[in-house]
């Protein structure tokens, strides 16, 4: 997925000054939640907190949260290691140990790490865990990271196999087949590592906290359709999503933060703002585009550099709906609080047929009147790069915009070529200028 930047860490080289990057109030808030969560997560072998892995997009976090568990999610502490400069290290670690160069980074850097001492974000050791919880929606190195994972730490695991959307759309015997494995498979293995019975009033209470954090989000995402753009939905957008998508939805605490994070995309729409960028607001909006694909975390503040020295705005990405579709219309339910949970995990970005992502990145064109749309493959993640090549003539056909095309990869510090990449993204740029002072002229 997903999303949560750290600030930079002692030791690190970031491209900028760690004093001089302007934060947003709702930037600050999110960096307490976050930090609140890990030392939480750092202290479970001492509170006696038990802990369950399990992965971003169709995480069921309000069910685990009912059983007074602790996630840990492996794709974020994999992108944290990126945004620290240790991926690399760890990389090179598991490679050592002989995983193939073509396996996701993420895989190979949460076992690197795992084995130079499993150190989190905020310098404590973080635990190893109790259970492995796998909702499989898209993925299929999910299953073959947790095989591995259930080898490294000797734990048991529990498999929700969530059908694949070949036919792009949900099917009532799809929701049966999820609901009726979280009923004799999930719930009562959750119930025997915790000790605690499972109360559905629990979690009715906690799916209507998502349902308020969801409704929140899709406001704070869709202000992006806003001259200019109060928001950057890709680069911006990864601190957004962060509470929603790991171990917030369904607390106060994130509900509270998708407040305040609202009333601040609000207040910058009504003065007419740019978004924040890590030097400052973006005051001359000359482009605005829709990305898929997830971001670099290697070089992340020098990958998004990029595109506001250009004055290039992301108004929409896919990689914000790793974690789910709530801006398509979906709502967690506490009147169908299981078959809530199953649609949740049926509908996310990673689980959608390549016809229906082509179709969402179109809506996404028209609908934020985007100049054009740009593809990040990246070299490791098969779950987006599959099919990148033919989403985007066929995007390009519908909406008759211009799609551009670069390589990095999520974790991998080997294939960020920031000059290559600069060099593309400037000369994609120069052509939609060209196509657009065409179009006026014509």
């Amino acid at each position: 997925m997903t999303n949560i930047p750290p600030p930079p860490m002692p030791g690190t080289k970031p491209i900028l000054d760690p004093k001089s990057v302007v934060k947003d109030r709702s930037m600050e808030f999110q960096k307490e939640l976050i930090g609140s969560y890990y030392d939480r997560l750092a202290r479970s072998p001492e509170t006696g907190e038990k802990t369950v892995a399990t992965f971003v997009p169709g995480n069921l976090a309000e069910l685990i949260q009912c059983f007074g568990l602790v996630p840990i999610l492996p794709e974020i502490n994999a992108l944290q290691s990126g945004m620290r400069k240790q991926s690399g290290h760890y990389i090179t670690e598991a490679e050592r140990m002989g995983h193939s160069e073509d396996v996701c980074t993420y895989v190979k850097c949460d076992i690197g790490m795992f084995h130079e001492g499993n150190v989190g974000p905020t310098g404590a050791v973080l635990p190893t865990p109790d259970h492995l919880l796998l909702s499989y929606t898209g993925c299929f190195t999910f299953m073959k990271w947790f095989e591995l994972l259930r080898e490294e730490y000797g734990c048991p695991s529990t498999m929700l196999q969530v059908p694949y959307q070949a036919r792009g759309e949900i099917t009532p015997e799809m929701k049966a087949y999820v609901v009726k494995q979280l009923k004799t498979e999930v719930i009562p293995a959750l119930e025997k590592l915790s000790g605690v019975k499972f109360d559905i009033d629990l979690l009715r209470e906690k799916l209507t906290l998502s349902a308020r954090a969801e409704d929140d989000l899709v406001a704070v995402l869709e202000a992006a359709k806003a001259r200019p753009s109060p928001i950057d939905a890709y680069f911006g957008g990864v601190y957004y999503i962060g509470p929603i998508f790991t171990a917030f939805r369904g607390t106060q605490e994130g509900c509270d933060y998708y407040r305040v994070l609202r009333e601040e995309v609000e207040e910058r729409v009504r003065q007419r703002r740019g978004p924040t960028t890590p030097e400052g607001e973006m005051t001359d909006e000359r482009f605005r585009l829709v990305v898929e694909g997830p971001p670099n975390w290697t070089n992340f503040r020098e990958f998004w550099k990029m595109f506001y020295d250009e004055g290039a705005v992301v108004v929409a990405s896919t990689y914000t709906k790793v974690g789910g579709l709530y801006d398509r219309g979906f709502r967690h339910d506490p009147s169908d609080p299981l078959g809530s949970l199953a649609e949740y995990c049926l509908g996310c970005y990673t689980n959608l047929s390549l016809p229906k992502r082509v179709e969402l990145i179109s809506d996404y064109v028209e609908e934020y009147g985007a100049d054009g749309f740009l593809i990040n493959s990246v070299k490791s993640c098969a779950s987006f790069s599959a099919g990148q090549l033919l989403i985007l003539r066929e995007v390009e056909k519908r909406t008759g915009r211009a799609g551009g095309f670069i390589e990095s990869d999520l974790v991998d510090p080997r294939y960020f070529s920031g000059a290559n990449i600069k060099n593309r993204i400037e000369s994609y740029l120069q052509m939609v200028e060209q196509k657009r002072a065409a179009g006026a002229t014509a």
